[in-house]
């Protein structure tokens, strides 16, 4: 499936949904996201990593970034604030990753998190997918 991400080699869409590229250290087997480019690259292997973690720590952004390296299309009047927080990936690395949740005051530390891809409206009107976290429900 052929996809408009927000940047290149963040993460790919598989039969069991997207997982984000991450990249194992030859020298020592360190973890990283994102995978390095370039040089760099070529002391690293590909993985994809865990689409399931633990929420780590968290904030909530409650005043729009500034112009760049923000890339959205919303302005003051319009941005709504959302949480931002750091995900741990078991045994792997912990990612920085906007958190999609309606009600903030949900968040706790340590709750189950998934992996999802959401459309984000960059400036100008083009649209890109970008990866997002949830919190994961229990059945």
């Amino acid at each position: 499936m052929q996809i408009n991400a927000i940047a290149p080699d963040l993460f790919d869409v598989t039969p069991g949904g997207p997982r984000l590229i991450g990249a194992r250290r030859k020298a020592d087997g360190k973890i990283v996201f994102p995978a390095p480019r370039g040089a760099e690259a070529a002391h690293y292997d590909r993985i994809a990593l865990s689409d399931r973690g633990t929420l780590w720590s968290f904030t909530v952004q409650r005043f729009r970034p500034k112009s760049p390296p923000y890339a959205g299309a919303d302005d003051e009047r319009t941005f709504k604030p959302y949480a931002l927080g750091y995900i741990e990936l078991p045994g792997e690395v912990i990612v920085e990753s906007r958190i999609e949740i309606d009600d903030f005051s949900k968040l706790r530390i340590g709750m189950p998190m998934r992996l999802a891809l959401k459309p984000f409206a960059k400036a100008g009107g083009e649209e890109a997918e970008t990866y997002v976290f949830e919190p994961e429900l229990r059945a």
